[in-house]
């Protein structure tokens, strides 16, 4: 085989596996492997995000300054809060900045161990909106775009619309499934609170 013969060989192997390629990717929303796939991953790194700001704002990254530790302190994430919201002072201020952490400490537990998942992925949509255009009212269009507030909302928005079949890994799917035992009444009945 020449030379020219052996490179149209490969050519054509990498037009192949490209088309392969192609045809897998085109169809892999179709996948429920894949779905259940991303909706953990989206899960752990919405969940990481939220619990690793939290962390940061307690000091147990480290002291500011050291690394890239972004407050340190309650206190100077007290200090970025009234950034985003000059609005605001004193009592309100620090009810706001508590407010902010309990809820990405909740909705990041939510997410870790798939409780209300729906529910926990709209609402964390919901806050990083919010998050989002303070940022960009107060601290220009280019802050939320740098640190991909708009793209974890995303993340957000994809899961809580997910097929529910691709929730796995969940206490919801837990829960919903040892209702099952109890008849399809008592599941019908218990399933208004338990978003899946």
């Amino acid at each position: 085989m020449n030379s020219q013969q052996g490179m149209a060989t490969k050519n054509r192997r990498v037009a192949r596996a490209m088309r392969t390629l192609h045809r897998r990717m085109e169809h892999a929303g179709e996948s429920l492997a894949a779905w259940r796939t991303i909706t953990v991953v989206a899960r752990l790194a919405l969940a990481a995000g939220f619990l690793s700001a939290v962390a940061d704002r307690l000091g147990l990254w480290g002291r500011y300054g050291t690394g890239r530790v972004a407050w340190g302190t309650f206190d100077a994430f007290m200090a970025y809060t009234g950034t985003l919201t000059p609005y605001l002072s004193g009592g309100g201020l620090r009810t706001a900045a508590v407010a902010a952490t309990v809820a990405e400490t909740l909705l990041g537990l939510a997410l870790l161990c798939g409780v209300a998942l729906r529910w926990t992925a709209w609402l964390s949509a919901a806050m990083l909106c919010v998050f989002g255009l303070s940022m960009a009212l107060f601290l220009g269009p280019e802050a939320p775009l740098t640190f991909s507030v708009f793209s974890a909302l995303a993340a957000s928005a994809l899961l809580a619309m997910a097929p529910r079949e691709a929730m796995v890994l969940t206490i919801d799917r837990y829960v919903t499934r040892g209702r099952r035992g109890r008849g399809e009444e008592s599941d019908r009945r218990d399933r208004s609170w338990a978003v899946v």
